[in-house]
Formats: C-alpha cells, sequence, structure tokens
C-alpha cells in the first residue's frame, strides 16, 4: 500500500519552526482529509494542522515538545489504492516547498557568518550534549558564533518550557556583540600643553538587584510575554518614534450609534461599535496619504497597494495580539464591523490562523477601552505607523456658528499617532491623523447598516 508524507505547512511570515503542542491521532488511527493531527505552537501563535490524505496514520516522526522546522515531515500515512500522479504532484512540492526552507535557512545562517570577524573552530558536535533539547537550527547558529554547550544552556528560552528558539539566540548574539564593543571602545586622553579638566562617559548603569525579602512574589513570563516584551523593546531601537495628537468630535458618530445598535443587533446578531468606524476612516485616509501605509526593509520602503489594518486585542490573560482586517478599502461598514467582531471573538477563544495575524500594514489600539484619555502606543514592525484612540468623554467645546462662537457639551476623542520619523515626516504624520479626525468629524449619520 502506498504512503504519504504529511510535513508541517508554512504558517505566516518568518516562521521557520513549530513545536508540536500534542497529536490528535495516535499510530493505527484511520485519519479523513482535513483532520487535525497534531496541533503546535510557533512564535507567532498556536494553531491546528490538518491532514492533506486519508488514511491510515502508521508512523510519527516526531514527540509532544518537539521542534520541527517549516516543510519537515512530521507523520506518515498509509493509503488505500495505488499513488496516482495527483499524489506524486503533491509530494513533489512538498519536496519543492523544503528546500524552499532549507535555503531560507541557509541564507539565514549565511548572513551571520559574514559578520563573524574571529571564530573559534566549534562544530555541532560540541552542542549535542546538555539538559535541554535545541533544534538543528539553533545548533547551527551557535556553532557558526562559537557558542559551545555550557553557553548555550545559559541563554533564557522564550519557546515551550524554555526551549531556545531562533529568536532567542538572534538576540542573546546581537547583545553580546553589543557590549563586546563597549568594552572595545578606550577613551583617549586629550593631548595639550595646558592642563584640562578631562570629562569622562559615565558607565551605564545595570540594574540592580532586588532582593527578595520574602514579601515579593517572583512569576516568570510566560512565552507570549517573552515575545511582546522582545518585540516591544526592538521596536523602539529600530524606528525613531515620534507621536502626533488631534481632538476629534465623536458627537454625530455616538449619536448615531445610539440610533442603529438596537436594529443592527437584532438583523446580524452582533453589536456594531466605534472600532469598525474608526478603522474604516483610517482605510479612506490612507488613499490621501499612501506613504503612510509602507513598511521599511534596510533602506527599502515598501509601499503597499492594500490597507490590511491590524487591530491591537486584549486577551483574557493580559497579553496582546493583534489580528488583521484584510484589504479595508475593499469594504463597507458592515463588512469591516463583521470582520472585527469575528476576529475580536476568536482571539479572546485562542482561534486565530497564522494567516490572520500576519500582513498587517497599519495598526490601531483602542486605549479608550480602559478609560485611557490618550496614548503613546509602540509601533509594530516593520511598519511605520499605529494609531491610538482614547475614551470619548462629554466636554464643552467652543463651536463656530453663524450667529457667533457658542459652548456646547460635544462628545470628543483623542486621536495619537506614533510613527516612524526615518520615512514618515512631522507633517505626513501630522496630516494623516488630522484628515482621520476629519472623515469621523464628516460621518455621514444617514449612513444605513
Amino acid at each position: 500500500m502506498p504512503r504519504v508524507e504529511l510535513i508541517i505547512p508554512k504558517m505566516g511570515e518568518s516562521v521557520s519552526e513549530a513545536t508540536i503542542i500534542a497529536w490528535t491521532k495516535q499510530v493505527g488511527d484511520m485519519v479523513e482529509i482535513d483532520d487535525t493531527i497534531i496541533e503546535v505552537a510557533t512564535d507567532k501563535v498556536d494553531s491546528e494542522v490538518p491532514s492533506t490524505h486519508e488514511g491510515k496514520l502508521v508512523e510519527q516522526l516526531f514527540g509532544t515538545d518537539d521542534v520541527v522546522q517549516v516543510g519537515e515531515v512530521f507523520a506518515i500515512l498509509e493509503t488505500e489504492g495505488e499513488e496516482d500522479n495527483h499524489e506524486k504532484n503533491i509530494i513533489e512540492e512538498n519536496i519543492t516547498d523544503q528546500k524552499e526552507v532549507e535555503e531560507e535557512v541557509k541564507e539565514e545562517i549565511s548572513k551571520i557568518e559574514n559578520n563573524i570577524t574571529e571564530s573559534p573552530n566549534i562544530t555541532s558536535s560540541n552542542l549535542n550534549s546538555g539538559t535541554r533539547f535545541y533544534s538543528p537550527l539553533v545548533k547551527n547558529i551557535a556553532s557558526s558564533e562559537g557558542i559551545d554547550i555550557n553557553e548555550l544552556e545559559s541563554i533564557e528560552g522564550s519557546g515551550k518550557d524554555g526551549r531556545v528558539t531562533k529568536s532567542d539566540i538572534l538576540l542573546y548574539i546581537e547583545n553580546k556583540k553589543d557590549s563586546k564593543t563597549q568594552k572595545d571602545v578606550v577613551p583617549q586622553k586629550p593631548i595639550s600643553d595646558t592642563p584640562k579638566t578631562i570629562i569622562e562617559e559615565k558607565p551605564k548603569l545595570a540594574s540592580a538587584p532586588i532582593a527578595n525579602t520574602g514579601d515579593i512574589e517572583i512569576v516568570e513570563m510566560d512565552r507570549m510575554r517573552k515575545l511582546i516584551s522582545s518585540h516591544m523593546t526592538m521596536s523602539k531601537q529600530t524606528s525613531a518614534h515620534i507621536t502626533s495628537f488631534v481632538e476629534a468630535d465623536m458627537t454625530n458618530i455616538v449619536n448615531w450609534r445610539n440610533k442603529v445598535k438596537s436594529g443592527f443587533k437584532e438583523r446580524e446578531g452582533q453589536n456594531i461599535t466605534f472600532t469598525p468606524i474608526i478603522i474604516e476612516a483610517m482605510s479612506k485616509a490612507v488613499k490621501d496619504f499612501p506613504m503612510i501605509n509602507v513598511s521599511v526593509d534596510g533602506t527599502d520602503i515598501h509601499i503597499h497597494k492594500n490597507v490590511n489594518i491590524g487591530m491591537a486585542a486584549a486577551l483574557p490573560d493580559g497579553n496582546l495580539i493583534v489580528p488583521v482586517i484584510k484589504e479595508c478599502q475593499n469594504k463597507n461598514l458592515v463588512g469591516i464591523t463583521k470582520s472585527v467582531n469575528d476576529l475580536a471573538t476568536r482571539s479572546r477563544a485562542g482561534n486565530l490562523k497564522p494567516d490572520e495575524i500576519q500582513g498587517g500594514t497599519i495598526t490601531m489600539t483602542n486605549v479608550g477601552t480602559f478609560g485611557n484619555l490618550m496614548g503613546t502606543p509602540i509601533i509594530n514592525q516593520p511598519q511605520v505607523a499605529i494609531m491610538a484612540c482614547g475614551v470619548i468623554k462629554k466636554k464643552p467645546v467652543v463651536l463656530e456658528t453663524e450667529v457667533g462662537d457658542v459652548i456646547a457639551i460635544r462628545h470628543m476623542m483623542y486621536l495619537s499617532l506614533s510613527y516612524d520619523h526615518r520615512v514618515v515626516d512631522g507633517a505626513l504624520g501630522g496630516q494623516y491623523v488630522r484628515k482621520v479626525a476629519d472623515y469621523l468629524e464628516q460621518f455621514d449619520t444617514k449612513t444605513i447598516v
């Protein structure tokens, strides 16, 4: 009977490996097409891997908690009948995908090797011992950087059960090089016959250890919090952050929503919130200022044709995830509303697919949900802008009318846009956030949903 190899599929941008959380099928079980075989965790999201064929599971090539590379075979099915051309084509495609992944890994290692000025002659065989499991990619990177097993054991891992991922070791190498550079810099004394006061640069102070007096509870960061910490720190080190603020009059939108929300929920079975209205305004403003909808790769600027807006969503455990509403420029308000509600619901339930948190071109976060007036959010790399929406509050505002200025009670909201000053100047950033506020203030109260 013919056998079919099941491989780990591509699971989003920059994802090269996955950790097997659990097997949902055991050896001897019959498997249908699209039946879930394993549950995996990546650096981005937890997800399920379905079967591409039907048959009997005859071999599991990895166990629970093992790390598997994208494109690698993880199980073998025994199918009925003869192997047809369609199955041959699928196997050939799988082999091609695996070769592509291997080339990407080789390219990553090659980049690291090119940055090495001096490296001891250490092979991966030195890394086969130790108390933790290390993926082949991590071993190769460690070997090329001259990191022995003792040093590798000291690296704090953000993977499952403290496993060291590619991101962990690359961050460690970067920090190690920065530390070495600082040590190599020796301050030069000025050469002069006249005595001068030498101003010494103050050394950077290391964080002081916190003494545990017995009234402190120590809780280790979970895997997602470690990844968020690393991503946010990297963003601040990468982009020159600057933030612009405007205040928008949301009175017309508040009154319109109060009028239509009950009918919308009765008809559609879901709520209409302010978030999709703001996302629609952001999408419209991108058409006026397309250079805000870009990403940066080194010195290259990528201008995106689609407006894919990421929506920062708080999870029940306090962590954060950013699902993406794709092609907002092609959706009306009802379509955006349904996408927002669906992604928010599945985010809280942990049911997002890897593709649904990839490909964002600009992000919005609603700090007003927690009663905050405004915020200065951190850019979600490699994007160049993120908008924060504050709480909508009633306040007295001066209005210009035909009969003169009057003071009225209006529903006001602060908008703040953090943007990357490397590619977005103050004029562009300020004009964009002002345009979003204009679209909100000019909202058509006759809109039917």
